[in-house]
């Protein structure tokens, strides 16, 4: 894992972060009050099912949710607040100062435009540069995420590379203005072992080089463990449990952490029975009272399905929201 040795600051905080979807006779509470703080050169992992509301939190930082998306709460990106800014400061701020990379390329790239013309685009509208030096720029990024025959690649269009030349190229794009925050929606997912871990020891290269901030989303325990310097695990909407990665791979507070990692495929586990977690996630526009995940949780007792859950903390920063805590569940 990253030893976070380049953290000098923070670049990001989100401050009780509450996004709510609203159509017709639908409220979903998708978000519901997320918190964190990002150094410089920190990656914090957002771990959890899917609809948990980690790609939610992330379009809520860039500003690319739709108008029926209420947000609530502050997102200070180097001592602005996104949530407050006009919409022409946000299109300057976005594809710059903070940048994505999407789960799927070839959904995130246009298919009517090479790789390098739309590369040297970002950087053209954000810099103000000639084309010419747009498109030098975009040569050395393909070489910088280490694209063979970047020259040639440049003229490529999406559907004429393979998925993982293709998430590369998006890393480039995300990458062409320097950006000092970098939100990675699961960039893994979608392709093969060997891959993924190509593009994970890339991310943290990358990020080496050039100081970034990360926020990673995944739901891939074993990407979390590789790349993180803190993890924080989500589920219906709000961050069950944060702490380092060694806290939260070796010493779990929260049930549902306890439950992913009980139910991950590692090595040596050939000829046993593999741990699931029962149930499914709630749904976000009727969460249970009390902790959502108590209706799947086996340690549940009365007090988890009534009022307000508490947030214990303990001197290191490591947090569980849980009523348990403190007596130690064991796993």
């Amino acid at each position: 894992m990253p030893d976070g040795s380049m953290v000098q600051g923070p670049v990001l905080r989100v401050e009780d972060l509450t996004v709510r979807f609203t159509r017709r006779d639908t409220d979903v509470a998708a978000v519901n009050g997320v918190n964190f703080s990002l150094n410089a050169g920190e990656t914090l992992t957002i771990l959890g099912e899917s609809g948990s509301g980690k790609s939610v939190s992330l379009k809520a930082m860039m500003g690319l949710l739709p108008g029926y998306a209420r947000i609530d709460g502050r997102i200070w990106l180097n001592g602005r607040d996104m949530l407050t800014l006009p919409e022409a400061e946000l299109r300057k701020v976005r594809g710059g100062a903070i940048s994505m990379i999407f789960q799927e390329p070839m959904a995130a790239l246009d298919p009517v435009y090479t790789i390098g013309e739309q590369i040297a685009e970002t950087i053209v509208q954000h810099e103000g540069c000639s084309k010419d030096t747009a498109w030098k720029r975009a040569l050395g990024l393909l070489e910088q995420v280490k694209i063979p025959s970047a020259a040639r690649r440049l003229k490529n269009y999406p559907h004429e590379m393979s998925g993982g030349m293709r998430q590369r190229a998006m890393i480039a794009l995300a990458l062409a203005c320097s950006p000092s925050v970098l939100l990675a929606d699961e960039p893994t997912t979608a392709l093969d072992v060997t891959v993924q871990i190509q593009i994970l020891l890339l991310l943290r290269q990358l990020q080496q080089e050039l100081g970034m901030a990360i926020v990673f989303v995944t739901h891939d325990v074993g990407a979390a463990a590789e790349i993180s310097d803190r993890i924080a695990v989500m589920y219906a909407g709000r961050f069950a449990e944060t702490g380092t990665t060694r806290q939260i791979m070796r010493q779990p507070l929260h049930p549902y952490t306890k439950g992913l990692l009980a139910s991950t495929v590692h090595g040596g586990m050939r000829g046993t029975r593999l741990e699931t977690i029962p149930g499914s996630p709630p749904n976000l526009a009727h969460l249970p009272p009390g902790c959502a995940f108590a209706p799947r949780c086996r340690y549940a007792v009365d007090a988890c399905r009534q009022g307000d859950i508490p947030v214990v903390t303990d001197e290191t920063g490591h947090m569980a929201r849980c009523v348990r805590v403190e007596e130690a569940v064991p796993a």
